[in-house]
């Protein structure tokens, strides 16, 4: 009788807790905002997680992390590295602060929540595995070939050895100035491309982990290597001088490979001199130009242990490029989509242009077959000439080699005339639409010889948008088009003529980035760059990384105030300060530098309104905002950080230049700022300058000076930035939207009905100069429709969108509309239809999350409401 009780009881508390898992459960748990992350050199690394509950109210009353190197530990709820215990808080993320991690050691975690009710629940279990965590720990050696800077063929490099008993684990730690590729036993390792990331290599290297288990055997093995220029070496010339870095040299790597043996022992095969290299088919490599292969040098099976590698050459020694070796923690860069060609036109027998229907940055893969010694040229480009051939006059201003030896853009294959060749390249990308494919001589080809790849940063999509509008629903793709074909482990200015991290670029789109995409960890990369640039009197270039270009006279703070910007919209993003918190001295010495020479408060110390359609802005006054800008974040970060001396001083250094704007740009009687042009009356307007009293005459100043215009867009790239917003927050909604689903010239419309899928670099498809077809500076449009149309905005008091401003426009033309943001939290919801006059409005707040939702001016008898994380229906009726 005892014994069926208990085991009803039994069955009774697993219903309950099945039940119970239904209505609460931890997810996503994430480390360092990675998945699962292998590497990790933090000490206290960030944990951080979702909750799955769908109620209404749902919220976290407690958690409780556990961490061991046994994950069985974990299932009894045991816990070796760190038992948080119960903490009564709703946080969820959180430090590490647990038992000093070991290097190399995979680690697993938990953790349990209660639930509003109090009701515990647990998530399953995850991991994150440590790296080096110091240069001590490597074993290897730096190596290379025997070749100077000059050399072009690239350098292959293989080690054979023996796995004497059953294997657990390997891992391959992998550091390298340049680029590479690693296979063991014929098998190319992961799906990355264009590892490691691109930094300064003097200051900062960055090593990759590979997890090897799967492909080492028992018995014979080899490890085999191909390294690839990159920014380390970069042969052809330019106009941004990296042929002249200070890091640059002939590629070379280190590497450890650690194997852990079923019986607990371990074993580490190094890079030193017992390995051998080697020239092979990849004849020239440049991220810059391309790539040149010939086919008829492959050595069949030169990664198998069988291979005989007796005519290979012995290696040399290299000094590290940097003292700071650090893992690469950032998701990495990959062929995300591939595409077919749209069309197909043969030019004559020797020459076919395809058309891949989309611009985007990417690799094409070719497989064709003829004469051995038929040299294939393999030509990307954005634009074709009125008889059909690619035309790169928009793209290759730049570029100051060798145009025959080593064309832009271009691949060249030669083929072996043994087989059907295949050939993408390894150490590159490209920015294109079109293809041509030029031959030595006379071939057959058709639609099937070119496939396209995509290729970027593989940042997680988190953002969705679908309206009513066509023309919105475009500018959204082709933004987020744009967005990625510049995402390459640093934002870029093009992926084509530049590819260049230039910082105005980048902050300028980062609230369009983060809506769109969880790219934290690009960010953070890039950030550790910015720090590595600057100079000790706190000046940065304006394009980072850099080789020492940029430290001109306009890199100034329209531009460089990513120092700033990123780490504040990163934390109002994700509520994660610790970015804040490592740029804070390097934004404090920048301010300080920009203070020294700027005693008045106001500075001409940037590049001013780049790319305007017709009205020139005033420098000073814009580039005086921006100082604005950067002191009020400092003084920001320094209250947070509890530092009130700074937070004293540079709340009124903020004041300070406040006050010098107003006092010469403003003129009170006319609420114009200098000359009244919509950069002018916009910039100071959405970035907090105008006195309060002021705010009402100059928006309707600025919405007065759009009405001139029909509507249409003067402004460049800091004007581009401010505009909807400074007419959105003012009160000015119709007008803000009209100027955004505007289609004829001057607008981001008159792009998209012209044909276009990604942003351009200039509103003038006639112009002469600065006209990419692939470009991100005037990319604002595609965050500003979720603070509009769906009014989805994070609140600095509680960021991370654990509270929700929503503060929406419902315009009169707009029927429908659906945002999505999946936010640190979850998924928040902003829908809506329009009928007559009628407004269904849904919302859906994330658990653990709370919202206040402010109606626009145009909802009649409209009232500011709390809501609670759950779904909400609002009813509400037009003006």
């Amino acid at each position: 009788m005892r014994k069926t009780l208990l085991m009803t009881m039994l069955c009774m508390g697993t219903v309950l807790y099945a039940q119970q898992r239904k209505e609460c459960v931890p997810i996503a748990l994430s480390c360092e905002h990675l998945q699962n992350p292998l590497g990790v050199d933090r000490q206290n690394p960030r944990l951080s997680w979702q909750l799955a509950d769908k109620r209404q109210g749902a919220k976290q009353l407690a958690y409780q992390i556990m961490v061991d190197t046994d994950s069985m530990a974990l299932v009894k709820n045991k816990a070796g590295s760190w038992n948080s215990g119960k903490q009564l808080n709703s946080d969820m993320l959180i430090h590490y602060k647990g038992r000093a991690l070991k290097p190399q050691t995979k680690y697993f975690w938990k953790v349990l929540v209660w639930d509003k009710n109090g009701r515990p629940s647990t998530s399953s279990i995850a991991s994150f595995e440590t790296g080096m965590m110091g240069v001590e720990h490597w074993k290897g050696k730096w190596i290379s070939d025997n070749h100077n800077i000059h050399e072009q063929p690239a350098p292959y490099f293989r080690r054979t050895f023996k796995a004497a008993k059953p294997i657990k684990s390997a891992r391959a730690y992998v550091a390298v100035a340049g680029l590479y590729e690693l296979s063991v036993n014929g098998e190319k390792i992961g799906d990355h491309r264009l590892d490691p990331m691109y930094t300064r290599f003097d200051k900062r290297t960055l090593y990759v982990v590979e997890d090897v288990t799967r492909q080492l055997q028992q018995g014979d093995n080899v490890l085999a290597v191909v390294l690839g220029n990159g920014w380390y070496n970069h042969q052809p010339l330019a106009v941004w001088d990296f042929d002249k870095a200070p890091w640059r040299d002939r590629p070379t790597f280190c590497l450890d490979l650690r194997i852990v043996y079923q019986d607990g022992s371990e074993e580490t095969i190094s890079s030193d001199q017992s390995w051998k290299t080697a020239a092979g088919p990849i004849r020239y490599n440049n991220i810059y130009t391309g790539e040149h292969y010939d086919a008829r040098l492959e050595m069949p099976g030169w990664d198998m242990p069988t291979f005989d590698d007796t005519k290979w050459h012995t290696v040399r020694y290299r000094n590290p490029p940097s003292t700071n070796i650090v893992s690469q923690q950032t998701v990495p860069i990959r062929l995300v989509r591939s595409y077919e060609p749209k069309s197909m036109k043969k030019i004559n027998d020797s020459t076919y242009v395809f058309d891949m229907g989309l611009n985007m940055a990417g690799l094409t893969k070719i497989k064709m077959q003829g004469k051995a010694g038929t040299v294939v040229r393999i030509k990307h480009g954005e634009r074709l000439h009125a008889n059909g051939r690619l035309d790169q006059s928009n793209i290759d201003v730049y570029y100051r080699g060798n145009k025959e030896l080593e064309p832009f853009q271009t691949d060249i294959l030669t083929l072996s005339g043994r087989k059907e060749d295949e050939f993408m390249a390894k150490f590159g990308y490209k920015g294109f639409r079109y293809v041509e494919v030029s031959c030595s001589e006379p071939v057959v080809l058709d639609k099937s010889a070119v496939t396209a790849y995509f290729m970027h940063s593989d940042v997680r999509p988190i953002g969705q948008l679908k309206t009513s509008s066509a023309l919105i629903n475009g500018l959204w793709e082709a933004t987020n088009n744009a967005y990625l074909s510049n995402l390459m482990g640093y934002p870029t200015d093009c992926p084509q003529r530049e590819k260049n991290g230039w910082t105005g670029d980048g902050h300028l789109a980062i609230e369009t980035a983060y809506y769109n995409f969880d790219g934290i960890t690009v960010y953070e990369k890039w950030m550790a760059d910015h720090r590595d640039e600057q100079q000790e009197n706190g000046v940065l270039p304006d394009i980072i990384p850099t080789g020492g270009w940029g430290y001109g006279t306009a890199n100034g703070l329209d531009w460089t105030s990513t120092i700033a910007i990123i780490p504040w919209q990163t934390y109002l993003f994700y509520g994660d300060a610790s970015l804040l918190a490592e740029c804070y001295d390097n934004i404090k010495r920048y301010v300080d530098y920009v203070d020294g020479i700027s005693p008045s408060g106001l500075t001409t110390f940037g590049r001013g309104d780049w790319v305007p359609v017709k009205s020139q802005s005033n420098l000073e006054l814009t580039s005086s905002v921006y100082f604005y800008v950067d002191a009020t974040i400092l003084a920001s970060a320094a209250k947070m950080f509890g530092k009130t001396a700074d937070q004293q001083k540079y709340e009124q250094l903020s004041q300070k230049i406040k006050d010098a704007i107003n006092a010469k740009f403003l003129d009170t009687e006319k609420g114009i700022y200098s000359t009244g042009t919509q950069t002018e009356l916009s910039v100071p307007l959405y970035w907090g300058v105008v006195p309060e009293a002021m705010k009402a005459k100059v928006a309707a100043n600025l919405n007065s000076k759009v009405e001139e215009t029909n509507f249409h867009l003067d402004v460049g790239v800091l004007g581009a930035k401010a505009l909807l917003n400074a007419l959105k927050d003012n009160g000015y909604d119709e007008t803000a939207y009209k100027v955004a689903v505007q289609d004829t010239y001057p607008s981001w419309g008159w792009w998209i009905v012209n044909g276009a899928t990604t942003l351009l670099e200039n509103w003038d498809l006639n112009a002469t100069r600065d006209i990419s077809d692939n470009h991100m500076m005037f990319g604002e449009i595609g965050g500003w429709f979720f603070k509009s149309i769906g009014g989805i905005l994070p609140d600095p008091a509680q960021a991370g969108f654990k509270h929700v401003l929503l503060k929406p426009i419902f315009p009169k033309e707009l029927k429908e509309s659906s945002i999505t943001y999946n936010s640190p939290y979850g998924n928040i919801v902003s829908s809506w239809k329009s009928n007559g006059n009628k407004v269904e409005y849904q919302v859906e707040i994330p658990a653990n999350a709370s919202a206040t939702f402010y109606p626009p001016a145009n909802i009649r008898n409209g009232k500011v409401i709390q809501l609670e994380a759950g779904k909400h229906n609002l009813n509400l009726e037009l003006k």
